[in-house]
């Protein structure tokens, strides 16, 4: 299945110096890819990536942007979020399955190359998604949330029900 925002590489033509590439998305494709990770909408999203041809595999690295509309967690408003997020990649021929591999912050991801040719729109669309607040919480966040009946973190942590103790002991003074 070809994804929603499609920008392929192929690997043959990536040759021994640094290859610049920039993508972005259209319309239809933003449209799909909000549907996707549900989200109200997508309004710009772009990648400018650096392909470098290494012993090890390709090396991916650039930059994706993207404006989009995000819904509150709770209260289901529309919220604002841009991304500027770096992206580090390396696809590699064998993995080494099997074998375990200590990472750390400054390691890149690594991934299989998957057919002839690396997806960058598909490098962009993840990266997107990954750098996106899985639950976002807009300024009517927690007023909904009290009213619902909700407690928050302090008052529902064994804090809290010593603090409700206090206050019971209090008044019977």
């Amino acid at each position: 299945m070809t994804p929603e925002f499609s920008r392929p590489v192929r690997i043959d033509t990536i040759g021994e110096g640094d290859r610049s590439e920039t993508i972005e998305a259209n319309e239809a494709e933003r449209a799909a890819l909000a549907q996707r990770f549900g989200l109200v909408a997508i309004e710009r999203l772009t990648g400018t990536f650096v392909l470098r041809r290494e012993a090890s595999g390709i090396a991916v690295t650039g930059q994706v942007a993207a404006t989009a509309t995000q819904a509150c967690s709770i209260t289901g408003e529309p919220l604002p979020a841009k991304v500027d997020e770096q992206a580090r990649l390396r696809f590699v021929d064998d993995l080494g399955e099997g074998e375990e591999v200590e990472l750390d912050d400054t390691d890149i991801d690594i991934l299989p190359l998957e057919g002839a040719a690396i997806d960058l729109g598909e490098v962009a669309a993840e990266t997107l998604a990954l750098s996106l607040d899985p639950f976002p919480r807009g300024p009517n966040a927690e007023a909904a949330l009290k009213e619902a009946g909700v407690l928050s973190e302090g008052e529902a942590g064994p804090f809290g029900a010593l603090a409700a103790l206090k206050d019971k002991l209090k008044g019977k003074d």
